[in-house]
């Protein structure tokens, strides 16, 4: 039995590795997968050794405050690999955490694959030398990460994106309609507040004053929020209580994304969901002002949106921190659904990411470079 470690710290990492585990499980039936992982991984074999929502935090305040916990799973990890070392550790993006385990899992002569290649490009390019040093193999999700790895002699592979695997329809919009009581002849506009709880706390509320006020301005506008998995529908319920005009969508997420008008986007994979899908949306971005303050002094690209970073030009609008507010939001919905050839403009731009992408299974892939390493 070969024993492979997965270190998983948020929704889309669970998604993308559950469907590389299920690939991999495959190829070879002698696998263990075990570590740090979410409920995808665990439906497809993997055992979880810590409680998968601790992880699903954001910011540099929240991480603060749960240094204790991140110390302690650490330490727990060194002593799992000192007494029962495994064959390979898959790390999936997650970085700030992922890079400590990497030197743990190095010292200990460990095998180490990194999935979803950290963003070294955009802020801290000094993390392409710990890759170099501590990493066995890299499997990139954008052609372009491979071409400066290569410079710098860091082994990788361009795997192909996971959402060319991942995304696919299960209802029409008909289907859709009924099962949401939805009028299909409307225009829908969707709200994405998120995946992590703080996130949802964050811009749920300003998302709720938005609708309310469109609603008003627009009342045969049909308005969609999407509810994470993860989180409890409670969490939802106690900002839209009473709200019978807002439709909270369970599921069905990248049915929500093709079949709406226009879609309002937390930044994160959902935008490169929603960009590889074509449907024109506005990027919002808010933090603490801590969080921003900080970044802001090491962010080495032009954009914050993953979209416009990787077609290198403004395609998508993006909302920051004070624009993200009701008026700036319903200004950017209106002149996207009032202006047709705008829409259509994104639309055309957004069909560049589906090329770029190519028709590469990046789970197919990774379980093949597994194979290859416990070999």
């Amino acid at each position: 039995m070969k024993r492979i470690f997965w270190v998983v710290g948020d929704k889309s990492g669970d998604l993308h590795a559950s469907n590389v585990i299920e690939k991999s499980n495959a190829i070879s039936s002698n696998l263990d997968h075990i570590g740090i992982g979410g409920p995808n991984m665990c439906q497809k074999g993997f055992f979880s050794l810590f409680p998968f929502e601790k992880f699903n935090m954001m910011g540099f305040g929240e991480i603060i405050k749960h240094i204790p916990f991140f110390l302690k799973v650490e330490k727990e990890i060194k002593n799992y690999f000192e007494n029962t070392p495994p064959d390979l550790v898959v790390l999936v993006d997650y970085p700030g955490f992922n890079f400590r385990i990497a030197e743990i899992a190095y010292r200990h002569n460990i095998k180490i694959l990194y999935y979803i290649c950290p963003q070294f490009w955009a802020w801290r390019h000094n993390r392409i030398y710990a890759m170099r040093r501590f990493c066995d193999y890299i499997a990139c999700i954008f052609p372009f990460e491979k071409e400066i790895l290569d410079i710098h002699g860091v082994k990788s592979e361009y795997v192909g994106h996971p959402v060319v695997d991942e995304i696919s329809f299960k209802i029409n919009k008909e289907e859709f309609s009924k099962f949401f009581k939805l009028d299909p002849l409307k225009k829908w506009i969707g709200f994405f507040p998120g995946s992590r709880l703080a996130e949802v706390n964050k811009l749920l509320p300003i998302y709720v004053e938005t609708m309310k006020n469109l609603k008003k301005m627009k009342p045969d506008y049909e308005l969609l929020v999407s509810k994470s998995n993860i989180i409890s529908s409670a969490v939802y319920y106690k900002y839209l209580a009473k709200l019978d005009f807002i439709h909270l969508i369970d599921g069905y997420t990248y049915e929500m994304m093709k079949y709406s008008n226009f879609l309002i986007i937390k930044s994160g994979t959902s935008t490169v969901e929603s960009a590889y899908i074509g449907t024109p949306f506005a990027i919002v971005y808010k933090t603490s002002p801590l969080s921003y303050h900080i970044a802001k002094k090491f962010i080495r690209v032009k954009y914050i949106g993953m979209p416009n970073i990787i077609l290198d030009k403004a395609v998508v609008p993006e909302l920051i921190q004070n624009d993200v507010n009701p008026k700036r939001i319903i200004e950017t919905i209106l002149y996207h659904i009032d202006n047709l050839q705008e829409s259509d403009h994104m639309a055309k731009n957004l069909q560049e990411i589906k090329s770029t992408f190519g028709s590469l299974s990046a789970s197919q892939n990774v379980a093949e470079l597994i194979k290859k390493m416990i070999e």
